[in-house]
Parts: structure tokens; C-alpha cells; sequence
């Protein structure tokens, strides 16, 4: 399937190129293609099913992309086996275009009229992260003619861009999870797409426990689950032997280079390959991945200032950074095009996007040829004796290293650089990620399954069970906060804390914060600590009121909260200032 070689490069030595199946041949995909647009287009005599208006010229011209896609050419296999399992794992690899046609393919296929016709059923697809939901969900709103939050939408923690004419959602997997409190059932679903299930972060292995059961209830219900690399011989003994379909991906070929020895700075070995890259490769955008914000923003500084250095002998570049805090706007710009050269004829410009580990998976950014990786991600870390969680900075998997690598190669020959040696890939990294759920504090977890009226947690059906002693810790600590009683019963302050999409303790903090006169003050703590941080330049984030911060920190994150306080007072009061000036010149202001 692949071959080896080595050569000599500047930056690195040893090369391992992995040559992956090339693109489709015509035979297969070519007159095929053609033929699928050509009927597409004429069926309903090219008018939209879901808008009742003609397509538009772009639609067109998507379509024909959408059609060179692998996964495509397996769009009829995909339909057979989906109409005769209820469940089926689907590992498509990086580039196949599984996220964003699969939900269509469904959608095409499947009746989602309800017997009385009343209303329309939905197809639910599940993204592991806000960025991935948001940006998918308007690309296959374009893709399908529509506007997005109609037909097409989306749901994410603190906003719903959906309608009663919504049809397929894409949702964070926390969200299907809340959804399931009040509807057990998910009755509104006809199918269900659980996305990037290699993650295993925490609310897609509880979906999975509460999915084997919804199944076996509702007969009528199916389950796709799709991923990039999993380990499928797990997955369908835990789904009841449900079928493995696999789709090919990355159409390009990809290089590996890995370092001659370990790098001692991380950060400034990926600023000094990024120089490297566009002093010496082809044009092409980077992907650069690191693990937080702090270093983010600063990696994005110093390369911009490595390459003024340098001076017109080299094309202009864009720093982009892309972070899960980032307001919405600002990772948008991910997609934007690389800047133009300074003068005609001049050097190229160079788009270079500095992420942390969000970029792996679901989210495609055209124009990226050379991908960086460290080998580094933060992952929350939870020890039930002390009751501490902390974000450490941890050694991918080779999971995740095959991701990473899968984001170049996808309209050309692509390169990754690997600032790890060969060795340390082989013997050090863990073949896949360390589910979420053995490595988390689970009061809210527990919570959420106390709701859903699962009460034998330690029978539950978990993929991978956490560790007994990680539940009782969380039994206490609901019990502490009143949410449990003493024989672990669900109290209605519990219930009325499940109904907020926060830790625990930030819930209890609400919930009682009239009480002792302060709910304006606590309200305005809980969302500036949930939300991203709204202060520019900002990089230190508050911390979890569920977890302790490092020793040292408690004096500053008090002073901190005080002055967010502060702030937020001080902007209601300019606002109600500005508004009464404006209302007594009867004139209209600006919005604040």
C-alpha cells in the first residue's frame, strides 16, 4: 500500500513518505460523476426540493466538487447497508468528505415525515467541537442551497441556529446530550451521526451508553457512527456487531519528516520551521499546531516578526490564530485567502494557521500544504483524591498524529513535519487517545445521567468504565452541594442545577445567589468565566470554579473576579449614562 524512502533535506533527515491511493480513476468516478450531476440537476427539473426555487449557478459548481469527493463513490453501498442495519460504523479517512455529504446522503434517502405529517423528523450529526458545528453546518448550507438556520443549522452551548424548518442539524455532542433530558427518546431524530467518534470526549461516550438503549426502544431510529481512525473491532462489539464500511480519504500523497534528535523548545522549533518553509518550499499555505492560547497568540508575534526580518526577498504572510475561545468572527478568518504579493511578480504570500489540536478533525482549510506538528496537546487531567483537575500538556496519540498529517495533501502533494524523532512515534506515543471519561472530574456527568433517571451508574453501560472511586467522588460532591440526597436521589435543587449547561458548583452558585443579594454580580461572574475572555490581548483565562487553582493563585483570581465585577458594573452604568443622553436629545445612539 505504501512505500519508504529516505533523503536529505535542510531542515530535517530522515523521511518517511507514505504514498496513499491517488484520486479516483475516471473509470470509477469520471463518467459517473457527470452522470450524477446530470441527474441531479434535472430531477424536479432543477428546482430545490427544500426551497421550491430553481438552483442557483454556484450549486452547480459545488456539485461538481462534491462529486470528486471518495466518499461519494460509495454513495449507493453506504444506502444499502444503512437500510438494512440499524447501526453502522463508517471510518473514512481524512479528506473522504464523510462530514459533510454522509448527513446529505441520509437526508436524501431517508422519510422523515412523521406518520401525521405534521412536521418533518431531523438527521442529526454530532461534532466533538463548537468551531467544527458551526463551520460544516454552513458549508453544507451552501452546498445544499439553503440558508443556514433554516433547512440547515446548527446548535452549540449558548446559541441555536435552527428552526421549525430545520432538517439536519449539526450539534456539539453536549447539546444531544441536554436534548436527551427532555426528550429520553431523541423522538425528533430519525437518524443520528455521531462524528469523530475516535475522540471519545466525555458527552460522546455517555451518548453512546444512552444510544444502545434508545435503539432498542425505538426500532426505527439508526445510528451512523463515523471517524477517521478508530479502533473498529471495539466499536462493533459495542454496538452488536454492526457492519464497518471504510472510504479511502487523503487524495495526495503526504511526506513525513521527522527530526534527527528531540527538540528541546517546541515552540521555537515550529516558529524556526515555519521561517524555513517559505524561505526555501513551494507556495503554499502551513498549519502549525501548538496547545494553547498563550502560546498561539505568541507563536503568531514572533513569526511575524521573523519574516519582516527578512525582507523583501520573501512573499508577505497572514498569522492566523484559531483556538476554541476565539470569538466566532475571529475563526472565520481560518478560511480566508493568502495575501497577494506586495509587488506583481513579486514572492506569494503565505496564509499560516496556528491551532491547537481543534484543527485535527472535521474542519478542512482549503490551500494547506505543509502541517507542523510539535507532537503536544493540553488534555484536563482529574485526580479524585485531592479533587484537583488541571489542563497538562501531554503527548499526543499516533491517532491524532495521522490526523494531523491528513490536513496537508489535500489539493496537492503535501508535507508534515514531524518535531518528534521517528523513534519517539513508534515507542512513545499511545495508539489512540486516552478517553476523556477515565481522565475527568464526572459531578456533571453524574448529574446529567441522575436527570435522565439512570441511577445504577456502576452498571451502566460505558465503552470504557471510569474508575470507581472517580463516581463516588462525584456522588459526594453533589451530595455536598445538595443536589443528591443521602441515598443518592435527585433533589429539585438538583434538578433546577441540571438545567444549566455549567459545572456544578457554578450552577449551585446561581441557583442560590438571590438568596443573599448578589444574583446580578454572580450572574455576571458565571458568563464572563463561561464565555471567552472579552479583554484584548487577554490570555489568562478564570479557572473552573470546580477545580483549585495552582498554589500562589488564589489572591489574583479573587482580584481578578473583583474586577470583572467592576467592569461589567461600570459598562451598565455608561450604557444607561449614554442611553438617558441621547434619550433626552431625542436622538438615536449607538448600539452598546
Amino acid at each position: 500500500m505504501g512505500t519508504e524512502r529516505k533523503r536529505k533535506v535542510s531542515l530535517f533527515d530522515v523521511v518517511d513518505e507514505t504514498v496513499v491511493p491517488a484520486k479516483i480513476s475516471k473509470s470509477n468516478g469520471g463518467g459517473a460523476a457527470a452522470a450524477a450531476v446530470m441527474n441531479i440537476s434535472s430531477n424536479n427539473g432543477g428546482i430545490n426540493r427544500w426551497t421550491g426555487r430553481p438552483y442557483s449557478p454556484k450549486y452547480q459548481e459545488i456539485l461538481e466538487k462534491r462529486t470528486s469527493l471518495p466518499v461519494w463513490h460509495q454513495k449507493e453501498e453506504f444506502l444499502q447497508v444503512l437500510k438494512a442495519n440499524q447501526t453502522l460504523i463508517l471510518v473514512g479517512e481524512t479528506g473522504s468528505g464523510k462530514t459533510t455529504q454522509i448527513p446529505q446522503f441520509v437526508l436524501e434517502a431517508v422519510d422523515i415525515e412523521t406518520p401525521d405529517k405534521r412536521r418533518k423528523m431531523m438527521i442529526g450529526c454530532t461534532q466533538p467541537r463548537r468551531v467544527a458545528a458551526m463551520s460544516v453546518s454552513r458549508r453544507v448550507a451552501e452546498e445544499m442551497d439553503v440558508t443556514i438556520g433554516e433547512e440547515v443549522g446548527y446548535s452549540i452551548r449558548f446559541e441555536d441556529c435552527s428552526s421549525a424548518r430545520t432538517v439536519l442539524k449539526y450539534l456539539t455532542d453536549g447539546m444531544l446530550l441536554r436534548e436527551a433530558m427532555t426528550d429520553p427518546l431523541l423522538e425528533r431524530y430519525k437518524v443520528i451521526i455521531l462524528d469523530e467518534a475516535h475522540e471519545r470526549t466525555l458527552a460522546t461516550d455517555v451518548l453512546f451508553g444512552l444510544l444502545k438503549e434508545v435503539l432498542k426502544n425505538r426500532p426505527d431510529l439508526k445510528l451512523v457512527v463515523m471517524s477517521a481512525t478508530l479502533e473498529a473491532e471495539k466499536f462493533q462489539g459495542y454496538f452488536f456487531g454492526a457492519p464497518l464500511m471504510k472510504v479511502p480519504g487523503r487524495l495526495h500523497p503526504v511526506e513525513i519528516f521527522y527530526t534527527q534528535e528531540p527538540e528541546r523548545d517546541y515552540l521555537e522549533a515550529a516558529i524556526r520551521t515555519v521561517v524555513q518553509i517559505h524561505m526555501c518550499e513551494p507556495p503554499g499555505d502551513i498549519l502549525v499546531f501548538l496547545t494553547g492560547e498563550e502560546e498561539i497568540e505568541d507563536a503568531c508575534r514572533k513569526i511575524l516578526k521573523e519574516i519582516a526580518n527578512l525582507g523583501d526577498q520573501v512573499g508577505p504572510v497572514k498569522a492566523v490564530p484559531l483556538y476554541s475561545t476565539l470569538p466566532p468572527a475571529m475563526q472565520q478568518k481560518i478560511f480566508e485567502p493568502a495575501p497577494p504579493p506586495v509587488k506583481e511578480g513579486g514572492p506569494p504570500g503565505r496564509k499560516i494557521v496556528v491551532s491547537t489540536n481543534i484543527a485535527e478533525t472535521s474542519l478542512t482549510i482549503d490551500g494547506i500544504i505543509y502541517v507542523i506538528d510539535p507532537g503536544f496537546a493540553k488534555q484536563k487531567v482529574y485526580n479524585p483524591r485531592v479533587r484537583v483537575e488541571s489542563l497538562l500538556v501531554s503527548p499526543i496519540s499516533k491517532a491524532s498524529a495521522h490526523q494531523r498529517s491528513g490536513r496537508a495533501g489535500r489539493t496537492q502533494p503535501g508535507k508534515c513535519f514531524r518535531l518528534y524523532t521517528e523513534k519517539s512515534f513508534n515507542n512513545d506515543l499511545q495508539p489512540q487517545t486516552y478517553p476523556e471519561i477515565l481522565r475527568s472530574n464526572l459531578a456533571n456527568t453524574v448529574l446529567t445521567l441522575k436527570k435522565l433517571g439512570i441511577d445504577d451508574l456502576v452498571h451502566f453501560d460505558f465503552m470504557d468504565p471510569p474508575a470507581p472511586e472517580t463516581l463516588m467522588r462525584a456522588l459526594e460532591v453533589l451530595n455536598y452541594l445538595g443536589a443528591l440526597d443521602d441515598d443518592g436521589n435527585l433533589t429539585k435543587l438538583g434538578e433546577i442545577m441540571s438545567e444549566f449547561p455549567l459545572d456544578p458548583q457554578m450552577s449551585k452558585m446561581l441557583v442560590v445567589s438571590p438568596e443573599f443579594n448578589c444574583s446580578n454580580e454572580i450572574l455576571s461572574i458565571s458568563a464572563m468565566i463561561s464565555a471567552y475572555c472579552v479583554k484584548l490581548g487577554c490570555h489568562q483565562q478564570l479557572y473552573s470554579l470546580g477545580s483549585m487553582p495552582p498554589v500562589g493563585m488564589h489572591h489574583r483570581i479573587s482580584k481578578q473576579v473583583l474586577m470583572q465585577i467592576v467592569a461589567v458594573s461600570q459598562y451598565s452604568l455608561m450604557k444607561k449614562m449614554v442611553s438617558g443622553l441621547y434619550a433626552s436629545a431625542d436622538l438615536r445612539g449607538p448600539p452598546l
